[in-house]
C-alpha cells in the first residue's frame, strides 16, 4: 500500500487540527502551514486518501482512513479562505482501478510568502460549542450526527479515546455506515461518493434540507466534514461542521447527553 500519485506533496492531517483536541489550529497556524506547502488563497488543491480498510481493532484506526482525512483537510481549507478545493472522487483507490502509475519517491512542496488574503475567510464553515447548542433550538436550523447508530444510542463511543457514549439530545441522525471510520451510506462500493441527487433524498427523508443552516459532526470532524463536502459540492447556502464534535460536547461538564433509542 506504498505510492502516491505522481507530484503529489504529503499533507499531514495534523498539520491542520489539533491532536490534543482534534479541531481546526489557529488562523494563523492555518496560514503558517498552507504557506509551507505552497497553498495560497487563489491555489487549486485537489485532496485525495487511501481507504486502507480500518478497523477499531487497530491501535490507530485513522492512519487507514485516508480517505476520510482527505474530506477533513478540505472542510478546513475552504474554512481558511482556499478558494478552489476539490476531491478526487474514489481517492488513491481510483487512481490506481484506472491503471495510473504510482510513485514512491517522496514529493516535496515549494513554500510561498504570502496566503494572500487574512483568515479565516469563511468563519461560518466551523461552528464551535455555544453555536451548536443554539442550533438545537433554532427552527430554521439543525445539528446532524454523521455517527453510527451504535454510536447515536450510546452502544460506543466509537473511538479509543473517547469513554463516554451517547449523543447530542436534539440531533439529526445523519447515518454515516458502520462505524467511525466508514461513510457506507454515503459511498459506493468502489469509495467513490454517491450521486448527489441521492445523499439529497436520504437526507430530505430525515429534514435535512437547504433551508436551513445544517452543521454537520462526528466524533471530531472527519466524518462530519465528509458530509458537509457534499452539502458544499451541492451548492447549499448555509452549512457548517461542529468542530468540537461529541469529543468536546461529552467532555464539556454543563452538556446533556442521551443514550437509547430517540422517542
Amino acid at each position: 500500500e506504498n505510492g502516491h500519485i505522481p507530484g503529489a506533496i504529503p499533507l499531514n492531517t495534523n498539520l491542520l487540527e489539533s491532536p490534543e483536541t482534534w479541531n481546526r489550529r489557529s488562523p494563523d497556524e492555518l496560514k503558517s502551514a498552507l504557506r509551507d506547502l505552497g497553498i495560497r488563497h487563489d491555489t487549486t488543491v485537489v485532496l485525495y486518501g487511501r481507504f486502507s480498510y480500518p478497523t477499531y481493532d487497530q491501535e490507530h484506526p485513522a492512519q487507514s482512513a485516508g480517505h476520510l482525512g482527505a474530506m477533513r483537510c478540505a472542510a478546513i481549507m475552504l474554512y481558511a479562505g482556499v478558494e478552489d478545493v476539490k476531491i478526487l472522487n474514489g481517492g488513491l483507490n481510483t487512481w490506481e482501478l484506472a491503471g495510473h502509475e504510482t510513485a514512491t519517491a517522496p514529493s516535496s512542496p515549494e513554500p510561498v510568502d504570502n496566503f494572500g488574503v487574512e483568515g479565516p475567510a469563511h468563519p461560518e464553515y466551523m461552528i464551535d460549542l455555544p453555536a451548536a447548542n443554539d442550533l438545537l433550538d433554532a427552527d430554521d436550523g439543525d445539528l446532524v450526527s454523521v455517527r453510527s447508530w451504535a454510536e447515536f444510542i450510546g452502544e460506543r463511543s466509537g473511538y479509543h479515546y473517547i469513554d463516554k457514549k451517547g449523543r447530542i439530545p436534539g440531533a439529526v441522525f445523519g447515518n454515516c455506515g458502520s462505524d467511525a471510520y466508514h461513510m457506507e451510506n454515503y459511498r459506493n462500493f468502489d469509495y467513490t461518493t454517491r450521486e448527489f441527487p441521492e445523499i439529497a433524498r436520504k437526507w430530505a427523508e430525515m429534514e435535512i434540507t437547504p433551508d436551513k443552516h445544517i452543521a454537520f459532526y462526528c466524533g471530531t470532524g472527519w466524518r462530519g466534514s465528509e458530509a458537509f463536502m457534499n452539502a458544499y459540492f451541492m451548492g447549499w447556502p448555509n452549512i457548517s461542521v461542529y468542530d468540537g464534535g461529541w469529543y468536546e460536547w461529552a467532555n464539556h461538564p454543563d452538556t446533556p447527553t442521551a443514550t437509547g433509542t430517540p422517542k
